[in-house]
């Protein structure tokens, strides 16, 4: 779903408010210089009032000769039909208007006026007399040399094309250089990042609330990850080669020792016991970090997940079935993987068992909590220094009571909180009287 910041509303946005801004801008262009061109020059003007002059002249000193003499002489000079009249429009020629010449009157024009592009032929022009204009006026076709708006066409073009291929044009560096920005500090933080993982985009790209903004977050937390995978896989190294000391530095004492070959057999199979339990943790701790997914998921009764669990540890430990109590009702059901939660609850319920005291009990309780079930698991124990709670789920960390030769090597309680988390729970501890409750949150069946 498109969110309300997306980047997509605002370009939208930014064309629709582009688009209508050039329409009007054009528009208003149009009118603008059409009305413009449409005016006459001022040579033309000029020339026309010239002619006025001339015609007023020939008036002055010869009357109708002297105009009809001019007129004949003007014909030579410009095209189309010339007229000097008086006020009420008779010729001052002495020679007749003709039918063309009077319908020109009719739609002469000033020189101050807008002419048309309709016109099939030039348009007449009547340009009063300029000393004594109460006497008469010339009216002619205006040459067509001085034709305004002949260049109209052209300038239109530029207005309709040009003018949105320039506002396109600048629109679209404008967006280029928008997203350019982001794009390349995205791109120079995955660059970095190849050469130092703890590389971040940094905030004034990470808290946009458009698509770039989803992608740096997105890029951090995929950045967290692999960080956290990196870190876990390096601790996970020493800690395995730190570990793996001890059980080989005994073996070799062993072989130097005076063992007989019972003996020898004995103790070699019980470090390679123990050697094959910390690689397979090992193992199933980095490949957590590195799985998309936990299996199928489906519905699980928590009673009969209990009683496999329960009976596994009975086989193990040699307990009584009735020191693994449970008091969930019968309808007791989650979400998630049937192996992934038998394997966080043996490791809890083996864990519990190695601190129990002789005639412990380790029971299973919950409560549903809306669309989730909360459960704890308690023993009898000696529990757990308050500071060091969260302690217990760290990778290859056991408590100073803890370390004896069948301890474990504290991998445990860390597989068993990631494997709670990716199904979308949680896993915390707290000390009880006597004793160690954990309690797990996992999401109800519907």
């Amino acid at each position: 779903m498109l969110g309300r910041h997306s980047l997509l509303w605002r370009l939208a946005l930014l064309l629709m408010v582009t688009a209508v801004c050039t329409v009007t801008l054009s528009d208003w262009l149009n009118r603008t210089l059409s009305g413009r061109a449409l005016l006459l020059s001022d040579e033309a003007k000029t020339v026309m009032l010239g002619y006025a002059a001339d015609a007023e002249q020939a008036w002055q000193q010869n009357g109708e000769a002297g105009v009809a003499d001019w007129i004949a002489a003007m014909g030579d000079r410009e095209p189309g039909d010339i007229m000097v009249v008086s006020r009420d429009d008779q010729s001052l020629s002495g020679t007749p208007l003709t039918q063309s010449e009077r319908a020109g009157l009719r739609f002469q024009r000033g020189l101050e006026w807008r002419m048309s592009f309709r016109y099939r032929s030039m348009p007449y022009l009547g340009v009063p007399f300029p000393e004594r204009p109460q006497q008469g006026s010339l009216v002619m076709q205006l040459p067509p040399r001085y034709m305004p708006g002949q260049d109209w066409p052209i300038w239109k073009s530029l207005l309709m094309v040009g003018l949105p291929a320039l506002v396109a044009l600048a629109l679209g560096l404008l967006l280029f250089w928008r997203v350019r920005v982001p794009l390349r500090e995205l791109q120079h933080q995955v660059q970095q990042f190849k050469d130092d993982p703890d590389v971040r985009v940094q905030p004034s790209l990470s808290n946009r609330g458009d698509e770039f903004g989803d992608v740096a977050r997105s890029f951090n937390h995929m950045a967290e990850q692999v960080s956290a995978m990196l870190a876990t896989q390096r601790q996970l190294l020493n800690d395995m080669s730190h570990e793996l000391r001890t059980p080989l530095s005994r073996l070799a004492v062993a072989l130097e020792s005076d063992l007989d070959e019972p003996g020898l057999r004995q103790r070699v199979a019980r470090e390679l016991v123990q050697m094959r339990t910390l690689v397979n943790d090992a193992l199933t701790l980095g490949w957590q970090d590195t799985e998309s997914g936990e299996g199928a998921q489906e519905s699980i009764s928590l009673l009969a997940l209990w009683d496999v669990v329960s009976d596994n540890a009975v086989f193990e430990s040699g307990w009584e079935r009735s020191r693994f109590p449970c008091d969930l009702p019968a309808d007791a059901q989650v979400h998630g993987n049937l192996n992934v939660l038998a394997q966080v609850l043996e490791n809890l319920v083996r864990n519990a068992v190695r601190y129990s005291p002789p005639k412990g009990r380790i029971s299973l309780s919950g409560v549903r909590e809306g669309g989730w079930w909360h459960l704890w698991i308690t023993d009898q124990g000696p529990g757990v220094p308050a500071d060091r709670l969260e302690d217990i789920f760290a990778p290859f960390v056991r408590l100073d009571s803890a370390r004896a030769a069948d301890s474990g090597f504290g991998l445990g309680l860390s597989i068993a909180r990631r494997s709670v988390q990716r199904l979308g729970g949680e896993l915390w501890a707290e000390n009880v009287c006597p004793g160690l409750r954990v309690h797990l949150r996992l999401q109800a069946a519907v």
